[in-house]
């Protein structure tokens, strides 16, 4: 079974999440939306588009999307079957979260690592 198979987008929080998309969008060119973030496209060696994307966002400092990780930061990371790949993470003893969600942007599980940092896991929807 595959596990990982991409890193699927990276999160962090920040005091002033407003001002730091600026700076992100006016220094490294980086194109945020009015959502907080971008989305990466892929594209092959010949930029030419290819399936998959990498999504990146600065949350507010405040938001409790990471919990129970006291970090300012999480990784989600692309797998090809979230519902395959969650009790086999269970039976090795890993602390996985409870929770689940199914929506129009995929499967997303999470699991805390062995020093309590939120890691996401996400089955994108069919044909991405």
């Amino acid at each position: 079974m595959k596990r990982v198979t991409g890193i699927g987008g990276v999160f962090f929080k920040a005091k002033d999440p407003a001002a730091l998309r600026e700076w992100y969008k006016n220094h490294l060119g980086i194109d945020v939306q009015d959502w907080g973030g971008t989305v990466f496209r892929w594209s092959d060696d010949d930029s030419q588009a290819v399936t998959g994307t990498t999504v990146w966002n600065i949350a507010d400092v405040t938001t409790d999307y990471f919990d129970p990780s006291a970090f300012p930061f999480m990784i989600n990371y692309r797998v090809d079957d979230l519902d395959a790949l969650l009790p086999v993470l269970r039976a090795e003893g890993c602390d996985v979260m409870d929770e689940t969600e199914d929506s129009e942007y995929g499967k997303f599980g999470w699991v805390l690592d062995p020093e309590g940092n939120k890691v996401e896991l996400w089955e994108p929807p069919p044909g991405q």
